[in-house]
């Protein structure tokens, strides 16, 4: 072993779901593993997307010798068009990643240009002192590796995401020979996705969903099939196209990452349509209902997809009736139930027959269950042990599962993020912190929406606001014009004009007070003014407001 000391630190995709970014540093040479986008919290009001922050990189920028990538989920790939903008190192995926890159790309701009470098599995690639080796596994996308990255220390086994699929729909199954062939030669650290970790048993080929797909094909060949699904897995729309077209109907696809992933996979050659089945989305009345297969997005209710607008009647191509069956073809993802019920819920309402995972089996996880987690223990044979890819309960299923592998507890490293794992001669143990945590971004603003902001609009949100408005002469000491008072989500004006008036005197009194004492300090008054219609006002009504006072000078 060399006598230098190698780093890991995760900026992402510890104690939550996406945000997936990995640091493995050795020396002056820094490798990045992914760099995902995370979904906003509820309390998140307003955030469109939340990325890693990624102080300790820019710091290190001469350092980082490349950015190699999994495979093409938003929570693998999602942050990149934004990181890019302030570190450029050369990115390395496969065809299909790079290929829904480049589209994301497209609608940003860069001082320099992206470097992408296309990789396929199996190949081996020299950055610094590192040898990154792609590996082929299954998952719910095409074209998705693990990466076995050669240190000078030893070899370090990341996972991606993964699952284990004897029948694929496309492709071969996970490379478990060059799995084990690693475990023989010696892994140093395994890093292995933990989102299925609290699940039993394995999780079902991505085959069983087609079938499931071809009952209801049969069952339901009078009516327009409607199904919504994740816009990525290449392999379930791929699925889709070919019953449709065995049942004689035309498929259209909707929603804005539908189309953009579709075309990149039909472009790339990861998806084959047969001639004359797929038709734009404006040519679908020229057609039966019965013959037309919608495949959309929306399978996560999110509130501007194809799906929600189609349930709102807010859809400007499709007008859906109680002779359409709409498949829901996802599990909703942690904190999206509500949405998703929502939808259905109005599908119902419209007299629409619904299918969905509780009553067909439309879905199968992309991710592996207990039993395919164990295999990759068993293969990889690993020294020490770090669960990633999950909340924190599965980082502690996933630890016992190792313990249960015959793993000793010392040598499992459940990490959080930006803490430093170390690793020498000497062993294995936990060093410090660097700079870690999340940026929010809100529209075209990236991390000038913080604590402060999200506060003042939690605060909004709740009690509304109050600005009080005055012009105050400071020479003659008195007051000019106003208070005037106004009231944006607290109270209903014109229901409440009394508790208004009130309001006015009160504030008039305040600014009377400072004059009368000769404070002529616009901070001091505000504070005033503001104190003391606070007090008021949580006597009167039990709220608290956000009290905005104006004083302007004459």
């Amino acid at each position: 072993m060399a006598k230098g000391k190698l780093k890991i630190v995760l900026l992402g995709g510890l104690s939550e779901i996406g945000k997936n970014l990995a640091c493995i540093e050795y020396g002056n040479d820094i490798i990045v593993i992914d760099c995902g986008l995370g979904f906003p919290d509820e309390d998140m009001l307003g955030i469109d997307l939340v990325i890693p922050d990624i102080t300790y990189l820019e710091k290190n920028r001469d350092k980082i010798r490349g950015i190699l990538l999994t495979h093409g989920h938003e929570d693998h790939i999602g942050a990149l068009p934004y990181v890019l903008k302030s570190i450029s190192p050369p990115v390395y995926g496969t065809r299909l990643t790079l290929g829904i890159l480049e589209n994301k790309l497209l609608e940003h701009t860069y001082d320099e240009k992206p470097l992408l470098n296309c990789v396929e599995a199996g190949d081996r690639i020299k950055l610094g002192c590192f040898e990154a080796e792609f590996i082929h596994v299954n998952h719910s996308i095409a074209d998705a590796c693990c990466i076995a990255l050669h240190t000078p220390i030893g070899t370090i086994v990341h996972s991606g995401d993964f699952k284990l699929d004897i029948t694929p729909v496309q492709g071969e199954m996970m490379d478990i020979t060059r799995l084990g062939e690693l475990g023989r030669e010696g892994v140093l650290m395994l890093m292995c996705e933990s989102t299925n970790a609290e699940r039993p048993g394995f999780t079902p080929s991505e085959k069983k969903v087609g079938t499931s797909f071809e009952h209801l094909l049969r069952e339901y060949q009078k009516n327009r099939i409607i199904i919504a699904t994740f816009s990525s897995n290449v392999h379930r729309v791929q699925q889709i196209i070919d019953l449709s077209a065995k049942y004689g109907r035309k498929v259209a696809v909707t929603g804005r990452s539908m189309l953009n992933i579709v075309g990149a996979a039909v472009r790339l050659g990861y998806m084959t349509v047969p001639s004359g089945v797929l038709i734009d989305i404006n040519d679908i009345k020229r057609y039966p209902p019965e013959q037309i297969t919608l495949i959309t997005t929306g399978s996560q209710g999110e509130p501007m997809s194809a799906l929600y607008r189609m349930a709102f009647s807010d859809h400007d191509k499709v007008i859906i009736d109680n002779n359409d069956v709409v498949v829901i073809s996802a599990n909703p993802i942690p904190g999206n139930e509500k949405l998703i019920g929502k939808i259905i819920n109005e599908l119902y309402r419209k007299g629409i027959t619904v299918v969905n995972d509780a009553t067909a089996e439309v879905h199968v996880s992309g991710h592996a269950c207990q039993e395919e987690l164990k295999l990759m223990h068993a293969l990889t044979k690993p020294k020490y042990f770090m669960p990633i890819h999950g909340e924190y309960r599965h980082l502690i299923n996933h630890k016992q599962l190792a313990e249960y592998m015959g793993m000793p507890p010392q040598n499992i490293f459940v990490s959080s993020v930006g803490k430093v794992v170390e690793i020498d001669a000497d062993g294995c143990r936990f060093n410090g912190t660097v700079p870690a945590g999340k940026v929010l971004v809100d529209g075209y603003g990236v991390g000038d929406v913080g604590n402060i902001v999200l506060r003042d609009r939690r605060h909004l949100a709740q009690d509304g606001l109050i600005a009080i408005v005055a012009t105050v002469n400071t020479d003659e000491m008195e007051i000019i014009s106003g208070p005037d008072v106004i009231s944006r989500g607290f109270v209903y004006v014109r229901e409440s004009e009394e508790l208004m008036e009130e309001v006015r005197s009160l504030c008039a009194e305040s600014l009377g007070d400072c004059l009368l004492s000769g404070v002529d300090d616009w901070m001091q008054m505000k504070t005033k003014v503001k104190n003391d219609l606070s007090k008021f006002l949580y006597s009167k009504t039990k709220r608290k407001p956000m009290i905005l006072p104006i004083i302007m000078e004459v």
